[in-house]
């Protein structure tokens, strides 16, 4: 963590100094706002938090509650985004608190006395070391609550406006704020997440705010979708499932542990929680009549309870307390839209959706929290470069191109799982069906099978060759190094914070002549995308974060020798940084674990973590130009 370059600090390092609209942030709502997000669930938390790192965009987020979540109902957190925790500052503390999944235990009938369920076999949560970082449990709403802190800490001191509902929006196209928004004043609210209770709500005042662009993350009864012409479309299966949060006593040997299982009675989906007695139960009720109309979801949680000691016998489950208990039939939708570019009368998005407002999944695949946060970062960190006037608006049509095809490949995995999930033991072809599946797929739930196709954001050249470990489009995967100023082992993806900048790494050849040559072009050549697309009067890094790996051990690189763009001045006293140098560590050599060439390399990482742009150390001309499809010349 790096601090005092600003002046000396004695208090929380981690609360930045304000700035821009966080000097004096009015605590009304603004008649004018760059950014209005509908909704504070982990999309709309997740884009809040990142664009409170750019405190010239007026950025309001609203939420009906009285106040902060109290209970959420997801609660599966995958490596991907306890690496996007680590970019916002808290993953140590969320995986202290949390529940960390190691391995999962699948049960099956016992061939001797099917009635009966017993252990079939164990695997490692992640058998092929996808991620350095855990799997984690933990309640939606401390998610939030940590994302809400770190917009708070940020420069433009981030703050959800509670009590405010979305009534309706009127995209007219026309001067700087061209979406009028009527939003309501609402009190006596209560409830949480798309389960909230709507009784008591009173009317307040009615009053319209103008906005430049206006994010719907207001879950699967999106009203801003609908506001749109928006609307969800997939498959909903007739298959119940009910779904608890208890606190039980039991002699199943495995309460802590991840279990899939299946019985003649049905099947379970158990995942223990954090603080050591908390379990989450996902318990199948069955195939659903399609004149059922609903009713199902009435089921009782008594009758959970009954069908889930069928399943686990001859096992029993005592359960001692309900925190939380629903029943659904599994559904897989997706907005046939994620923005209203095709219907903005000036032909340029201005409304987003994001989260369950534009895809919904089971609950069992653990995805739905997890590729909402994505969303709010993708969109987030590009609607900052755009209104800062650094890039053109056409970088927020990726947004859609991008998310729109993960959500997809998301619902087609979600319904695979699902439906099998579903059967019933005598319909496998084996009784390691469930297991192969798991460990064949494992980097699908763990959030790594996002690769987004080629787009002015991601190259299309493709020189894969020059880092092979570093999958174009995919997420940057981390490795330790060296940082060589203080011999720090380190992570050096870790170092990737969610400040809004483009991270470049040059990877040094050999004898370093060509880095040294690239550096100093960096550095001083009007050309370069430093010098092109880095406003004035600011510190050199506040664009592009450039650091330099070198193939040799830490103690072979001697500091003085090392070019400045390595090593750029920060803050009002032009402190240098020294951190961004770093060295191979022997043993476990950052050039040989991701095929990085001995003739060295550039990798590009765009503000949330995915790799755009690979190039020798060479092409010098090329690496401006990619920035130049969608940065703006800054004067």
């Amino acid at each position: 963590m790096q601090f005092h370059h600003h002046g000396y600090v004695s208090t929380d390092p981690r609360v930045l100094p304000a700035s821009g609209v966080g000097v004096d942030r009015p605590e009304e709502l603004p008649d004018d706002i760059d950014v209005l997000i509908v909704g504070s669930g982990p999309a709309g938390i997740a884009a809040h938090a990142q664009l409170a790192m750019f405190p010239g965009v007026v950025t309001r987020i609203i939420e009906r509650r009285d106040g902060r979540l109290v209970l959420g109902q997801a609660d599966g957190i995958q490596a991907r985004s306890v690496e996007t925790f680590q970019a916002f500052g808290f993953a140590p503390q969320i995986i202290q608190e949390a529940y960390q999944i190691t391995e999962t235990a699948f049960w099956n009938p016992d061939p001797k006395n099917p009635s009966n369920i017993i252990r079939t076999g164990t695997t490692p949560d992640d058998p092929q070391g996808i991620s350095e970082f855990p799997h984690l449990i933990v309640n939606q709403a401390r998610v939030i609550d940590y994302f809400a802190d770190y917009a708070r800490r940020a420069p433009a001191r981030g703050e959800v406006d509670y009590g405010w509902e979305f009534e309706g929006l009127e995209v007219t196209g026309e001067g700087e704020y061209p979406v009028n928004v009527t939003l309501r004043r609402v009190s006596g609210h209560s409830g949480a997440g798309i389960n909230a209770d709507a009784s008591g709500v009173t009317g307040g005042e009615t009053r319209v705010v103008r906005a430049k662009y206006v994010i719907g993350a207001d879950g699967a009864r999106s009203a801003v979708r609908s506001a749109i012409g928006g609307s969800l479309r997939g498959d909903q299966s007739f298959h119940a499932w009910g779904v608890m949060d208890v606190l039980p006593v039991t002699d199943f040997p495995d309460i802590r542990k991840k279990c899939i299982i299946h019985s003649e009675a049905g099947s379970i989906l158990h995942i223990p929680r954090e603080g050591n007695h908390l379990c989450r139960i996902y318990v199948d009720l069955g195939e659903v009549d399609k004149a059922d109309g609903g009713r199902v979801r009435k089921t009782p949680v008594e009758a959970v309870i009954e069908r889930a000691n069928a399943i686990v016998h001859p096992y029993t489950l005592d359960v001692r307390n309900v925190a939380w208990s629903s029943v659904y039939e599994v559904a897989h939708r997706l907005t046939d839209r994620f923005d209203d570019e095709a219907t903005s009368p000036d032909g340029k998005a201005r409304v987003f959706l994001m989260g369950d407002a534009c895809h919904t999944h089971s609950a069992k695949a653990g995805q739905g929290m997890n590729v909402s946060m994505q969303d709010g970062w993708n969109l987030a960190w590009k609607l900052g470069y755009v209104l800062t006037g650094m890039a053109s608006d056409e970088l927020l049509g990726t947004y859609s191109d991008e998310r729109q095809l993960t959500a997809q490949n998301l619902t087609d995995f979600d319904l695979e799982w699902s439906t099998l999930m579903a059967k019933k033991p005598e319909e496998f072809e084996s009784p390691d069906e469930v297991a192969d599946f798991y460990v064949r797929t494992a980097e699908f739930p763990a959030g790594f099978m996002t690769e987004y196709e080629p787009s002015i954001v991601t190259s299309s050249q493709v020189r894969q060759e020059l880092a092979t470990g570093f999958t174009l489009g995919k997420r940057f995967k981390s490795v330790n190094t060296v940082r060589v100023a203080d011999a720090v082992p380190v992570h050096i993806g870790h170092h990737h914070r969610a400040d809004g900048r483009f991270r470049i790494y040059a990877f040094a050849d050999t004898d370093r002549s060509a880095l040294n040559a690239w550096a100093e072009w960096m550095l001083s050549d009007e050309a370069s995308p430093i010098r092109q697309f880095t406003p004035a009067g600011v510190d050199i890094d506040t664009v592009f974060d450039v650091k330099a790996v070198y193939q040799q051990p830490h103690y072979d690189v001697a500091i003085e020798t090392v070019p400045k763009v390595f090593l750029p001045a920060s803050g009002p006293y032009g402190l240098p940084d020294y951190e961004k140098i770093y060295a191979a560590i022997e043993g476990d050599d950052i050039f040989e674990q991701r095929g990085v060439s001995r003739e060295g390399a550039i990798v590009v990482v765009r503000p949330d973590h995915y790799v755009s742009h690979i190039l020798p150390l060479s092409a010098r001309e090329e690496l401006t130009e990619f920035f130049g499809q969608f940065l703006l010349p800054q004067d």
